[in-house]
C-alpha cells in the first residue's frame, strides 16, 4: 500500500492507495508542523486513528508533504517519526510547497502559492521547484494567511476598531476575553491554528464592506511580498492552493487584477490532485 499525505499546520489529509493505485481509504489527522508540535505527537496521533493503525504495517511507501518541513533538521525530525510509525515503508518527507506545486501543475510553468493557515510561494517549471522567498512563519510572515487575517480581526476587536454591528456579532459569537485570547496566543503550541479559526467569522460576514476592504488589503499584502518579487510574476499564471484562497477567491482575484497579475487555478484541497500527480508522474500507475 502507498500513503500520500498533505500535511498542513491544522490538519493532514491522507489517501491510502493499494498497489494498483486504487483508493483503499481516506482519513484526516491533526497537523504535524514540527515548528509548533513535539515530534512525538506524530506517532501518537497516527496510532489514535483506527484506520491508519490497522493498515500501518502494510504500508510500503509514504509520501508526506508538510508545513514546516522546509529545513533538513525538520525533515529529519518528521522522517524519524514516520519511520517508527510505518516500519515496513520507504518514507519520503518534503515541504508543503512541493505538494502545492504538484497539485496545481497543469503542464505549464507557474508560480504556485499556498494560502491556508500559513502562506508561501514558489515557481514550478514542471520538474524543479524554485523558492525565491523565505517562509517567516506567523509571527512576522504568513501574509494573506488564515493566521494573518485572524490577527487582524482580534487586534481590531480588542482595539475597538470594528464597526458596531460586527463588534456586537463578534461578542455574541465568541464572548472572548482578552485574558483568554492572550492565553491561547502565547501559551498554545497551535497559536497559528487558533488565530486561523477566526476566519469562520470573517467568511460568514465577508460581504460586509469592512471585511471586504480588510481581506482585499491583506491579499494585496501577500501578492506584494510573496508573488511580485518573482521575475515571472507579470508573464506567467499564478495558481493557488488552500482554504483561504478558496474562501476569498473573488477578493483575491480582484486584488491580483489591480496589480495586473493573472490568477489561474484556485484549489481548496490539494490531496486529490496530489494523488493524481503521483499516479501519473511518480508511481507510473496511469
Amino acid at each position: 500500500m502507498i500513503a500520500i499525505i498533505d500535511g498542513g499546520s491544522t490538519k493532514c489529509d491522507w489517501v491510502i492507495l493499494d498497489n494498483a493505485g486504487k483508493p483503499h481509504l481516506k482519513t484526516t489527522t491533526l497537523g504535524f508542523n514540527p515548528n509548533i508540535i513535539n515530534p512525538d505527537f506524530i506517532g501518537q496521533e497516527i496510532d489514535k486513528n483506527q484506520d491508519l493503525f490497522f493498515v500501518k504495517n502494510h504500508i510500503e511507501k509514504v509520501f508526506f508533504y508538510g508545513s514546516g518541513c522546509g529545513t533538513p533538521a525538520n525533515v529529519k525530525k518528521v522522517e524519524n517519526e514516520f519511520v517508527k510509525a510505518f516500519p515496513q515503508a520507504e518514507v519520503r518527507i518534503k515541504e508543503d510547497l512541493t505538494a502545492a506545486a504538484y497539485a496545481a501543475y497543469n503542464g505549464m510553468p507557474a508560480i504556485v502559492c499556498i494560502l491556508g493557515t500559513g502562506s508561501n510561494s514558489c515557481f514550478f517549471d514542471g520538474e524543479k521547484i524554485r523558492v525565491d522567498l523565505p517562509s517567516l512563519g506567523f509571527l512576522i510572515g504568513d501574509e494573506g494567511s488564515g493566521s494573518a487575517l485572524g490577527k487582524h480581526l482580534l487586534r481590531r476587536f480588542f482595539m475597538k476598531k470594528l464597526p458596531a454591528d460586527l463588534e456586537r456579532e463578534f461578542n455574541k459569537t465568541y464572548n472572548l476575553t482578552i485574558e483568554e485570547a492572550i492565553r491561547m496566543m502565547y501559551h498554545n503550541p497551535r497559536a497559528n491554528a487558533y488565530l486561523g479559526e477566526f476566519n469562520k467569522f470573517i467568511a460568514d460576514h465577508k460581504s460586509h464592506p469592512y471585511f471586504q476592504n480588510m481581506v482585499f488589503d491583506e491579499m494585496k499584502n501577500f501578492l506584494d511580498y510573496q508573488v511580485l518579487p518573482y521575475p515571472e510574476s507579470g508573464e506567467t499564471e499564478i495558481n493557488f492552493i488552500g482554504y483561504i484562497a478558496y474562501i476569498y477567491e473573488d477578493i483575491l482575484r480582484a486584488a491580483a487584477a489591480e496589480l495586473n497579475l493573472n490568477i489561474g487555478k484556485v484549489v481548496q484541497k490539494p490531496i486529490e490532485s496530489l494523488v493524481g500527480y503521483h499516479k501519473k508522474y511518480i508511481l507510473n500507475l496511469d
